[in-house]
């Protein structure tokens, strides 16, 4: 049940991305969403960390190539998570907070029976899927048990996710991320008793990210319904009223966020063409991606609150101004992203025990290809927009333009030329082109957002509770 003093409460209350420094709110949810992620994707970063300890390449492989593939079913968590941040983030602009937590239990009862079913899809696959990203023999032996043992807790995930988006959209940033960077801390501890103490191997690594991610959830329920009280009772009526819009937010969602394992995909085989060194060299670009961009994964789900509060509220002034912040924090964090990992590269290839071939993969990245994340920022910001704006079939066209038209033929032509390194180049030619078409797209629409009309509501019909009578 929720509490008394919050039956009722927030109508008419817009939020706080409605007033105050866009550019403030765009840090501070970027910088607190950076940290969150970057513990998220520490659970999987360590646990590559500590399999490379065991001086093994083969292993190495295994957790990349599974980690590919374990990454586009978790893309489906994010589409739905963004589906959550854009409906609450615009009932919560439009002062309509008991809708909002109506929103919010329809949005995590759906994550988590769709991520349940699409689990099982990828365990009953997760053999011939291993084997078309180039797995064989050992690589494909340890790469179905990390499989088995962590699919499972990805329903769990949902949850986590879900969660972490409902406390972000309504502004409460250091709880959302306190949400995923528990699941970080988790791994910092566990993963060296579990991977390389106890044995384990492969079956630690697995076994940390199952522990870390209910950890996740636990702590992200327990915001949610005990402090924010964001979660009502699950109501019957709930699939009419909310599923459409839901899903018209989320499908499309779903289909953009898809398409960038799908561009990994590509990449992963096309670099299994050039040996098992360049492989584990491209699972280590992977997780050394995902977790030095935090600041730029996390950039779209910070704007997007931000956007979709002040969209609600109909101030179509201050989404162009979040736009045009975002995209400066975007070239900043990059930048000295870009200029750390430039310096560090010697250290952390040597870290991970590569050989000279998987170094070389790993150099391309850090000198080169990383610059390109200020365009990979720029989709994602894009991205933001077309989905809290009423578009979100653009942000889907941009990223499969990337990763279904661009990816291959840059990858097999620039591998073909400059071996496993082209391949990462390749990855950072189709960033700056797609990036840079979204961006200015998106740039284009904002600006004629003071002519538009005014947002429809975020769900088909508001309660008397919604108008205060």
């Amino acid at each position: 049940m929720e509490p008394a003093e919050d039956a009722g409460a927030g109508q008419g209350e817009q939020g706080r991305f409605v007033t105050g420094s866009l550019m403030r709110h765009v840090t501070v949810m970027a910088l607190t969403g950076t940290l969150g992620l970057m513990f998220t994707f520490l659970v999987d970063f360590l646990a590559l960390w500590w399999i490379g300890r065991l001086g093994e390449e083969a292993l190495i492989a295994a957790v990349g190539i599974a980690g590919t593939l374990q990454f586009a079913v978790i893309s489906v968590a994010i589409g739905l998570m963004i589906g959550a941040v854009a409906m609450v983030s615009r009932a919560i602009g439009m002062g309509r907070k008991d809708s909002a937590r109506r929103i919010a239990t329809f949005a995590l009862i759906l994550s988590v029976a769709a991520m349940g079913a699409v689990t099982l899809a990828m365990m009953a696959f997760a053999v011939p899927l291993l084997r078309l990203s180039g797995a064989e023999g050992r690589v494909l032996d340890e790469g179905w048990r990390f499989l088995m043992i962590s699919l499972p807790s990805l329903p769990v995930l949902a949850a986590a996710f879900v969660t972490s988006s409902v406390l972000r959209a309504i502004g409460d940033a250091w709880r959302s991320t306190a949400v995923v960077m528990i699941g970080g801390g988790f791994a910092i501890v566990i993963d060296p008793l579990l991977i390389v103490w106890s044995g384990w191997g492969i079956a630690g690594a697995a076994v940390s990210v199952v522990i870390a991610r209910a950890a996740m959830c636990a702590l992200g329920l327990w915001y949610v319904i005990r402090v924010h009280a964001m979660l009502a009772p699950p109501e019957r009526g709930a699939g009419r009223e909310f599923l459409r819009p839901f899903l018209a937010i989320a499908v499309p969602a779903i289909l953009t966020q898809v398409s960038t394992p799908f561009g990994n995909w590509i990449l992963t085989r096309e670099m299994a063409a050039h040996g098992e060194s360049a492989v584990a060299g491209w699972g280590v670009v992977m997780r050394l991606t995902i977790l030095a961009f935090g600041g730029i994964f996390a950039l779209s789900g910070a704007i997007g609150g931000i956007i979709g509060q002040n969209h609600g509220a109909r101030r179509p002034d201050r989404v162009a101004a979040a736009f045009a912040a975002a995209l400066t924090f975007c070239l900043v964090y990059t930048l000295l992203v870009w200029a750390a990992m430039a310096a560090l590269t010697g250290p952390i290839a040597g870290s991970f025990g590569l050989s000279a071939e998987g170094e070389a993969v790993v150099r391309a990245f850090t000198h080169v290809a990383a610059g390109s994340f200020v365009f990979t920022g720029a989709l994602f910001v894009a991205n933001a927009a077309f989905n809290n704006l009423g578009r979100p079939l653009w942000s889907t066209r941009a990223n499969w333009f990337r990763d279904g038209i661009l990816m291959f033929p840059l990858a097999a032509g620039m591998g073909a030329w400059l071996g496993a390194a082209g391949v990462v180049l390749a990855q950072a030619a189709a960033n700056v082109i797609a990036g840079g078409l979204a961006a200015w797209l998106a740039w284009t629409y904002i600006r004629g957002l003071n002519g538009a009309a005014a947002p429809a509501a975020p769900a088909a019909a508001p309660r008397a509770a919604d108008r205060g009578g």
